[in-house]
């Protein structure tokens, strides 16, 4: 189940912000989508989630060739598109349990019966080394970054999507925190999963080995290639892309 974008073009109160994306993610793929604060990449993730404050006004979102660009989110999230967000929302009164029971059987024709899904959230906990006391505590309430990330990866860990787009996950963690989270990544990616990262430190890639390294700059993926244009981007900063695309231009 291959996540495909075509000639995307997007906007927000009346300016455009991504302008001809194009980009396609399949199955036991990792990419990473890298660029500078406001080159357009968070506009992309929440645009392919359906996100209503961004309009698309050119190109397409196909999800194993369904066109789904005008679908509401809960549709694409039952088509199999997760986003991990980059600043979650606390949820008080709610566990960390109850809400990922209620988003499993958003997800099913049947509600999981609760010894099913005890058992299957064990596993998980486990694969991912959380306390079960975890699990018992309101959603993001108190939690550190570290946490909320971490809440984030045992919900696509229990919701098993096709294809998990992860928003700048990286954002604020100290380095204990940065390899719960990409351990987590680790463990969970497999032959039925895409994966875009979105970040723009290359950080997070040396403990997530993309395949595939995409960069953007103004709304535009202007520069593409394997996990060693990360590592050069790391040497030179984004002033050589910048450089290059001038250069093209000329």
């Amino acid at each position: 189940m291959s996540l495909e974008i075509r000639n995307l073009h997007v906007r927000t109160e009346e300016r455009e912000i991504l302008h001809g994306v194009d980009l396609k993610v399949s199955p036991g793929e990792i990419h990473a989508l890298m660029g500078p604060n406001g080159s357009g990449k968070s506009t992309l993730a929440n645009t392919i989630m359906g996100n209503p404050s961004y309009e698309v006004t050119e190109g397409s979102i196909l999800l194993d060739g369904d066109d789904l660009t005008e679908a509401d989110p809960d549709d694409r999230a039952r088509a199999g598109l997760f986003m991990a967000f980059q600043y979650p929302a606390s949820i008080p009164g709610v566990s960390v349990a109850n809400f990922l029971r209620t988003a499993m059987n958003a997800h099913r024709e049947e509600a999981i019966k609760v010894k099913d899904f005890g058992q299957l959230l064990k596993r998980n906990m486990e694969l991912l080394r959380i306390d079960p006391e975890f699990t018992k505590r309101y959603l993001n309430e108190g939690f550190s970054g570290g946490e909320k990330k971490r809440a984030e990866i045992l919900q696509m860990a229990m919701l098993e999507p096709r294809i998990a787009v992860l928003d700048e996950t990286d954002s604020g963690l100290d380095i204990d925190a940065l390899r719960v989270v990409a351990d987590g990544v680790n463990a969970l990616q497999g032959p039925e999963r895409g994966t875009l990262i979105i970040t723009h430190y290359t950080r997070i890639l040396g403990y997530v080995k993309p395949e595939f390294v995409h960069i953007m700059l103004d709304g535009r993926i202007v520069r593409e290639g394997g996990p060693e244009l990360a590592d050069e981007l790391e040497d030179k900063g984004y002033d050589f892309v910048r450089e290059g695309v001038g250069a093209g231009a000329g």
